[in-house]
């Protein structure tokens, strides 16, 4: 039996692979490299360096179980058509996707299977509840994510299932295997990926390490540290779950097993943010490039390549926003906190369509996932489902004063800053003279001036707001 592997990089709660143990057939590991299909879920460098390093994982983990990960690069139908007729297999399953063409395309697969008179069966493997499942009483889709979040927490959720002790491998000979490296997932010249092997331990191991670890230390302060970028106190799981190298719903019973605590029932929470925005995205398949506020197609979005390049290479001269954005460039990642504030900064300030951003962020994360990356573009632009109200502008030295008071995160990735004080390191052109030079800095040479200026570009986006979109309701 074939057991197709696509963002479920795991042998853990792994409802398919525990089905094709449990029919005492052989197994056979496949993992298929569709560049159509790439694109919908894993289209950036970050995210491909990361595939290369969770694949290789998942290959170490399968050989300790007496098997191997048969890897095809090609056209879905065709590849498996091919190995299906090369193995003799009675079947072929699958964990299942939500996003639109990826069940566009599994519906064809399992239909052509079906012709053949090959089983096909799929399975719930990345969310809690089927997109489906969770209904207002009118039996409408949510659209607001607190009574959402009230209606899982009122549900079970079924128990994860355990990692098999070995799996049945082919008597005879295996089909033949692509090799990772040819897949050039990885960068090579120039190999940017320094920062990436410095902040990141990959697959399904490492995040049920990092999963103990944040909740033995961080989860009981989490309410409170989440919001701090210069500390370390957010699981940093996303990126795991995205690949899945661990289920949402083994990390909803590791904090079920723990003592409850505000802490931890703020973690869950986000946990059920995910699903949000997955369920989001199966009901509003379009999520990803329109407004789900209609009224929004009136927005007179700039067109400001100079600004959108500043804000890409973190040189706005806003120093919480510069960290955010070098942070993203050099890790593959940002805090959640700073990410509200630079695409806030991006559709507001710069007055720059929300969809730019969502590309950036997609071609740079190693958590790139769609879902959630267009839930929550649309979110700040104030566009989206259970949005920020647009005139909700967050003032980037405000936040970075209330959340990097000492400045520990700007002089983390703002090296360029760190000798100014911690009062003057937020807003460095209000500082004095003399405290500029002896920090070394000089304004518009070794750090770049404001981009925009706070006060006007705030009120030019409400004006915009105001007379193009505000008007336009119920219209």
């Amino acid at each position: 039996m074939l057991v197709w592997f696509r963002r479920d990089l795991r042998l853990s709660d792994h409802p398919a692979l525990a089905h094709a143990v449990e029919t005492g057939l052989d197994v056979i590991p496949v993992f298929i490299l569709d560049d159509d299909d790439l694109e919908d879920w894993c289209p950036g460098a970050a995210n491909r360096w990361w595939l290369h390093a969770s694949l290789e994982a998942l290959q170490r983990d399968l050989a300790g179980l007496g098997s191997r990960l048969i890897l095809r690069r090609g056209q879905v139908h065709s590849v498996i058509a091919s190995l299906v007729e090369a193995t003799r297999a009675s079947g072929v399953v699958w964990n299942r996707c939500y996003d639109p063409s990826t069940l566009e395309r599994d519906a064809a697969l399992k239909k052509s299977l079906h012709q053949a008179e090959c089983r096909a069966d799929s399975f719930q493997g990345s969310v809690l509840f089927e997109p489906w499942e969770i209904r207002t009483g009118s039996d409408s889709p949510y659209r607001v994510f607190t009574p959402f979040w009230r209606a899982c927490r009122q549900k079970s959720v079924a128990a994860g299932i355990e990692r098999p002790d070995q799996l049945r491998s082919l008597a005879g000979k295996w089909p033949v295997s692509d090799d990772l490296d040819s897949w050039n997932l990885q960068p090579s010249k120039p190999d940017w990926a320094g920062g990436l092997l410095e902040t990141w331990k990959v697959g399904e191991a490492a995040a049920r390490e990092r999963l103990v670890a944040f909740l033995d230390v961080a989860g009981t302060s989490y309410k409170q540290d989440r919001d701090l970028p210069g500390i370390d106190g957010t699981s940093m799981l996303s990126p795991h779950l995205h690949f899945g190298e661990i289920s949402p719903r083994q990390i909803w019973h590791a904090v079920e097993a723990r003592e409850p605590n505000e802490g931890i029932e703020t973690f869950l929470k986000e946990v059920g943010w995910r699903e949000f925005c997955h369920q989001l995205l199966f009901h509003n398949p379009t999520l990803p490039d329109k407004n789900l506020k209609a009224e929004f197609d009136a927005m007179p979005w700039r067109d400001d390549p100079e600004g959108l390049a500043r804000w890409q290479q973190g040189q706005t001269g806003y120093p919480l926003i510069d960290a955010g954005m070098r942070q993203l460039w050099q890790t593959g990642w940002m805090h959640n906190r700073v990410r509200m504030v630079v695409a806030s900064f991006l559709t507001k300030h710069l007055l720059i369509d929300w969809r730019h951003g969502e590309r950036w962020f997609w071609d740079t994360l190693v958590d790139a996932d769609l879902a959630s990356n267009s839930a929550g573009w649309q979110w700040v632009a104030g566009c989206g489902a259970d949005a920020a109200p647009f005139f909700r502008i967050f003032n980037p030295m405000t936040q970075s004063r209330k959340f990097d008071a000492k400045g520990t995160y700007i002089r983390t990735w703002v090296p360029e800053l760190a000798a100014l004080s911690d009062h003057e390191i937020h807003e460095p052109w209000s500082a004095p003279p003399a405290e500029l030079l002896a920090a070394g800095v000089a304004l518009g040479v070794t750090y770049p001036e404001p981009c925009v200026d706070h006060a006007t570009a705030r009120q030019r986006a409400l004006d915009a707001y105001k007379e193009n979109v505000s008007s336009n309701k119920g219209g």
